[in-house]
């Protein structure tokens, strides 16, 4: 069996031969007629691993937070059901072929019942993807529960054996006509052979994912089940494809930034590099090279965050004018005195200017559609200048496995993993592109941010949609910042916020442009200040009611000290010539149905056009910049021209489409009755001069509301509803932005016109975003 090494990840151990970050190589060439009797060398080996969360590379933990690495063992923390672990790196693709599988196993705690111990194989998505399918349901379930050996309904009792030590469990596949036998054996630890069962399956059935798993029912809820510990595991057989390509960690994805400071530092790159969450005694620096003259050039090393799981390096005066290669380096030293060494490669871009930048933007990844492969994919097809996430990078749901908001430590571990898979869909588009990315509300565990200046949420007063204030402690929140935007510029004022929760808001200059990062929820007031009539504070669903009652004195959107940083902004020209302001929402209500198809909804106070005082007068400071406004959150693509004291005087927005659409809108004002006026001469529906729901001026050029969703497949599903990204083109020379708003499922590259949702691509110029309008 052919091993291949990771393209961007090397892996070499120093040093005497053993684990590597828990791996260790698979035996190949082995007799497939003996495998009962030979036991092959661990692929996953903990033996020589400090104590610590995260277990290996070629491993993914379901939950992350439920296992730990101790005594040189993977020990499930939980009795809770379906606790498992899965090895990315290798699936069974071949039922004409043999395999073997073969795990230690050690009982350390019954609560209820001893719902088993061993494998699933055959785990596999709709997809059958190795990280779509870490998180299926599916699988055969071989191993050991309550005293007997079971495959499926398959059974043989093992006399005896109802607390198991040191057990070892193999289970075989062999192929059987258009079936597979697969036999399970139970061993003790001097070898004696303790029992087994075999039984024919489906071939097809044991294509897919293999994993050890703790407690087979996922039903079972914590304090029912039962502990196990998992040592030298194993996994061959030339039924396998196994690709170490796929190894995700120690180093798991690095983000950079490139800006001209504009001071004696010239360019700037931060670069953060994220790993697992690594043990007390594991070695926690991370070194930054770059390829110069031929060979590797250390840039020094930086710190791994104990929280945040991030080191981050801060390069001044960095020389922009060339494409530079380069690798952080982490270091593992085993309790044996070993060293095995990782790194993730990558390239900081040139600085694209004197040419168009291209900026891909992206938002909300419901992770129905993980790994997200159509438009990941696509990205690096438009090789773009820079990325531009703007929140929601995951959500409450994702990964399964519940939500923890308390204690901090472990409301920190439970992001992380949730984070982790952001990272795992979008890292090789990232290594090679300057990247700004956001936190937004379900970064933080709430389904909307009010963040009143880092205030604390009064949960008794409301919950974590439609009440002001942050519900999680804010050493979480300072490491969804973290992991988000280490990498990013420094921020035009670090000052915490209430709570000492960090800020992030700040310029980046690039390609002769310059981007304004604003936190549009960081100092947003709560909607509980407000009455809207309705059963949820932030929802206005009566239409007599006037949207403008809700416009009440002393409410902020921005806040003082970002609207102080977008008047300075908004008139420093210094190394550019064309702006985009970045934030995570549009400035008005750009829906008029939530949730299902009939869910009409006069107005939502989560969107930016709330309050509309201060919106307004954010749009005001803004417009002297003449940006273009990017931004995502409303699951619901649109290109909008701001109005504030007449209609089309303000700039644009372009809301990107979601990356995976969960909560559906849309945009259906002819439907309900919304007047307008001046329709774009391309005539589409819904589209032309409107009074937005909270009474904002806005022009609506094009908007792709999605279908209802039919489909099955994840991919097929997200297109229907209305899933894609966006790309923009920005042109200094000719001062102009070109918008394009792509699909989920489709080439963008085929030339086909239906890749992008009705009324793009777009070109607009720089005055118009000042108000002097062309687009007709």
């Amino acid at each position: 069996m052919t091993k291949h090494l990771p393209r961007r990840s090397a892996l070499k151990t120093l040093g005497a031969s053993g684990a590597l970050f828990g791996l260790a190589e698979t035996a190949d060439g082995q007799d497939q007629s003996a495998a009962a009797t030979v036991t092959p060398l661990p692929s996953v080996n903990w033996s020589d691993t400090h104590d610590r969360t995260w277990l290996a590379g070629n491993c993914w933990a379901n939950p992350m937070e439920d296992w730990v690495i101790r005594d040189g063992a993977a020990e499930c923390l939980t009795t809770g059901g379906d606790r498992n672990i899965h090895l990315i790196t290798h699936q069974l693709t071949d039922p004409s072929k043999s395999f073997q599988t073969s795990v230690i196993v050690s009982q350390v705690e019954v609560a209820g019942k001893d719902d088993g111990v061993g494998f699933k194989v055959g785990v596999k998505s709709d997809i059958n993807e190795h990280r779509s399918n870490v998180f299926a349901k599916s699988g055969i379930k071989a191993g050991l529960k309550a005293g007997q050996l079971v495959i499926n309904r398959a059974s043989q009792p093992v006399p005896n054996l109802t607390a198991p030590k040191d057990v070892r469990l193999t289970l075989t596949g062999q192929p059987n006509g258009d079936k597979v036998k697969l036999t399970l054996t139970a061993e003790a630890s001097g070898g004696k052979r303790l029992g087994e069962v075999f039984t024919n399956v489906p071939a097809d059935a044991v294509l897919g994912n293999i994993a050890v798993v703790n407690n087979f029912d996922p039903q079972l809820k914590k304090g029912k089940g039962a502990r196990y510990r998992f040592r030298d595991w194993s996994v061959s057989g030339d039924a396998l494809t196994v690709d170490d390509q796929r190894t995700f960690g120690p180093i798991l994805w690095t983000m950079y930034s490139l800006s001209d400071s504009r001071s004696d530092e010239g360019f700037v790159l931060k670069l953060s590099a994220l790993t697992g969450p690594l043990g007390q005694d594991d070695h926690k620096q991370v070194e930054l090279q770059v390829r110069r003259e031929g060979r590797w050039q250390s840039l020094g090393t930086a710190e791994l965050d104990p929280d945040a799981w991030t080191a981050t390096f801060r390069i001044p005066n960095w020389d922009e004018t060339n494409e530079t290669q380069y690798q952080v380096v982490y270091r593992e030293k085993h309790p044996s005195g070993k060293e095995s060494e990782s790194t993730w490669s990558g390239t900081i871009k040139a600085n694209p200017s004197g040419r168009p930048l291209k900026l891909g933007a992206l938002t909300c990844q419901n992770d129905y559609a993980f790994p997200y492969e159509p438009v990941a994919n696509n990205v690096v097809k438009f090789d773009p200048d820079m990325l531009y996430f703007s929140g929601d990078q995951l959500y409450e749901s994702h990964g399964g496995y519940g939500l923890i908001r308390r204690p901090a430590d472990q409301a920190i571990l439970n992001y992380l993993r949730k984070y982790y898979q952001f990272g795992w869909s979008f890292r090789h588009a990232m290594k090679d592109r300057p990247t700004l990315c956001l936190p937004d509300d379900h970064d933080v565990f709430q389904g909307n941010i009010w963040g009143e200046g880092g205030a604390p949420m009064d949960v008794e007063a409301g919950g974590a949609s439609s009440n002001g204030g942050y519900i999680e402690p804010a050493r979480m929140v300072n490491v969804v910042h973290k992991t988000n935007c280490a990498h990013h510029p420094d921020p035009y004022d670090p000052t915490p916020v209430k709570q000492d929760i960090s800020v992030y808001y700040g310029d980046l200059v690039y390609g002769d442009v310059s981007f304004a990062v604003i936190a549009d929820r960081q100092w947003k007031s709560g909607p509980q200040r407000v009455d809207t009539g309705s059963g949820r504070a932030d929802h206005l669903r009566d239409a007599d009611i006037d949207p403008l009652t809700l416009d009440k004195p002393g409410l902020e959107l921005l806040g003082e000290r970002q609207k102080a940083f977008l008047t300075e902004w908004a008139n420093d020209w210094r190394g550019h010539s064309m702006k985009v302001l970045l934030s995570q929402t549009v400035f008005a209500g750009m829906a008029t149905h939530h949730g299902g198809y009939n869910g009409y909804l006069v107005a939502d106070l989560d969107c930016g056009g709330w309050p509309q005082t201060e919106r307004n007068a954010a749009i005001r400071i803004a417009t002297a910049a003449k940006p273009l406004h990017i931004n995502g959150d409303q699951h619901l693509t649109s290109l909008v021209q701001y109005g504030v004291d007449q209609q089309r005087d303000g700039f644009w927005s372009f809301c990107t489409p979601a990356i995976a659409v969960g909560y559906p809108r849309w945009w259906r004002a002819d439907e309900v009755g919304m007047q307008h006026t001046n329709r774009p001469k391309h005539g589409l529906p819904h589209t032309g001069q409107y009074l937005d729901g909270l009474g904002n001026r806005v022009y609506v050029y094009a908007v792709g509301n999605p279908e209802v969703a039919t489909k099955k497949n994840r991919y097929e599903k997200a297109h229907q509803k209305g899933s894609g990204f966006g790309y923009v083109v920005i042109d200094p020379k000719s001062q102009t932005y070109t918008i394009h708003s792509y699909r989920f499922l489709i080439d963008p590259l085929d030339g086909n016109p239906d890749n992008q949702f009705p009324g793009w691509p777009v070109t607009i110029h720089q005055q118009e975003n000042g108000g002097v309008n062309r687009i007709q």
